[in-house]
């Protein structure tokens, strides 16, 4: 598909829904601007923050859910960062993917400053509990989705943090299509999710006719209301910790058997410090040896050409994936998770947050969090970013597309081999970026509803 003079290539995952809402998005663009491009920056005059703002290459995105792909892909194409658009991605997962992502779980991301040879990891686990107050039958995670994403943002975003809010406080409040990763979800823990009054009057079908379908719209007007106030409550996302939105939350989980406390909410952080590093052929991999312990084992098998050990764990906590490139060659992995499908499959009355499932009670786990980046060593130059998720198999998810690219065998089909229910995302590009259209390519695993999107040189 051409879009103005530049290709749009689209990832095999990319099905269905996805692809009708890719062909809106660019109808969309196409038919309401008149763009003239600049020769000598490469922008047009469509103003910053606007999609089309950025002509030419503008980087991709590759995600797990095709409207948060659609998201961050506006972000990039209005001239934002790839933080930028990881936030933006990853708040509308809260809307479109809540069984895998949500403002009651957590998740990790590392993200790459190539302009500057600096990298970040970013660590905001759904988290374990020390205390669980009588009365919880079933215990929530520490939430610590809002805070990881704030930190994320924090002096790396070009938008502020309320306009990549908003996004999916839209899709929240006016609905959106359930795609088939959320309908698959759906289908799988449909008995016990409508039996929480607030979750089915969510995720049920009027008239008692069972759990949404695909192609459903799911409107989620108090989740609408609980983005809208993180984007406008004068202590932003710390609402959710320490304001209004805080002392509602402990008092809904209360009510929902999760039994969340003030003192736990206040004390929730994340974590932000430098990536583990690890060579990788004659590249650099970034990663986060604390979210996904056995990462950099895993990378070196996929080198020696070997499917990464799993163990009986292997389908241990759900998660999601997100990986997003800038045309600077800033880059960012995420992945998240509410350690359970829909957490504990209950939300909270009056706020639209689903409660994540809390880690290391009965026979729920932390879910692994395989996050990783491929760069030059100096850091300066972005090779490839995965991200994967399927319990242990996550790993494999992320280790073989990038030692693939490393090798140079791939990027075709860089998920061949990964074991079910291993599923990955990835990013790669041929030229070491910043260049002027370099040979990037996204992918996300066919066997699942991901999609990758990007817009390359002229």
């Amino acid at each position: 598909m051409m879009h103005h003079g530049s290709r749009l290539k689209l990832g095999r995952g990319l099905l269905g829904i996805g692809l009708g809402l890719a062909l809106a998005a660019c109808q969309t663009v196409e038919s309401t601007v008149d763009r003239t491009v600049s020769t000598v920056t490469g922008r047009s005059n469509i103003p910053l923050g606007t999609p089309g703002h950025v002509a030419g290459f503008l980087g991709g995105v590759a995600a797990d859910e095709p409207r948060a792909a659609i998201v961050a892909r506006d972000i990039l194409s209005g001239g934002g960062s790839a933080v930028d658009a990881a936030v933006a991605g990853a708040f509308t997962m809260t809307v479109t993917l809540p069984s895998r992502a949500g403002l009651g779980g957590g998740g990790v991301c590392v993200a790459l400053d190539a302009q500057r040879g600096l990298a970040r990891a970013i660590i905001f686990p759904a988290g374990a509990r020390t205390e669980i107050p009588s009365g919880t039958d079933r215990p929530a995670a520490l939430p610590a989705m809002a805070r990881g994403l704030f930190a994320l943002h924090l002096n790396a975003g070009r938008f502020k943090i309320e306009d990549l809010i908003r996004p999916a406080e839209e899709l929240a409040r006016f609905g959106t299509e359930i795609s088939r990763t959320l309908a698959d979800d759906l289908a799988v823990v449909a008995g016990p999710l409508l039996a929480d009054p607030s979750a089915r009057q969510v995720f049920g079908r009027p008239g008692g006719g069972g759990v949404l379908r695909l192609d459903d719209r799911i409107v989620q007007p108090d989740l609408s209301a609980t983005l809208a106030q993180l984007r406008a409550a004068p202590l932003g996302i710390g609402d959710l910790y320490q304001g209004n939105l805080a002392e509602r939350l402990v008092e809904g989980s209360m009510m929902s058997g999760g039994g969340l406390t003030e003192g736990e909410l206040r004390t929730t952080r994340a974590r932000v410090g430098g990536p583990a590093r690890s060579a990788l052929g004659s590249d650099l991999v970034l990663l986060s040896t604390e979210a996904s312990p056995g990462m950099a084992g895993a990378l070196q098998a996929a080198m020696a050409g070997q499917a990464p050990g799993v163990d009986g764990a292997a389908g241990a906590g759900a998660g999601a994936s997100l990986v997003t490139l800038d045309r600077e060659g800033n880059a960012v992995s995420c992945a998240f998770s509410m350690n359970n499908l829909f957490g504990t499959g209950r939300i909270v009355p009056g706020t639209g947050i689903l409660l994540a499932a809390a880690p290391g009670i009965g026979r729920v786990d932390a879910a692994p969090l395989p996050v990783a980046i491929l760069a030059r060593p100096d850091m300066r130059r972005f090779r490839a970013a995965a991200s994967g998720s399927g319990g242990q198999v996550a790993l494999a998810a992320t280790a073989m597309p990038l030692a693939a690219v490393q090798r140079r065998a791939g990027p075709a089909d860089p998920f061949v081999g990964v074991p079910a229910p291993g599923r990955g995302v990835v990013i790669s590009c041929a030229g070491l970026v910043p260049t002027n259209g370099p040979a990037c390519i996204g992918a996300a695993d066919p066997r699942g509803g991901g999609v990758a999107l990007g817009s390359f040189g002229r």
